[in-house]
């Protein structure tokens, strides 16, 4: 079973990725440390919940997506659909 940190990491990448944005891009968008968000996508670090809630802010969605475990499911159909794009 995953931890909640990758749980968390895996979510707020996907979410960045539906917003078009590279990592620096989302970061210098909206004046966030780029090391720590990055560690934050690894999986690497707790945050705290007002941290989340202000990137779900930043990011349109609801708090309870960052800590949706089918997030998975949703990568990877979006890799296929990629995938099936440049083919």
């Amino acid at each position: 079973m995953d931890k909640i940190q990758e749980i968390v990491g895996r979510n707020l990448k996907f979410y960045r990725y539906q917003c078009g944005l590279s990592q620096e891009k989302f970061y210098e968008k909206f004046g966030l440390n780029y090391k720590y968000l990055a560690s934050v996508e690894r999986g690497e670090v707790n945050v705290s919940i007002e941290f989340l809630a202000n990137l779900a802010k930043l990011l349109n969605i609801d708090i309870r997506e960052f800590f949706n475990s089918d997030i998975e499911r949703k990568i990877i159909k979006k890799r296929i659909d990629e995938k099936l794009k440049e083919d």
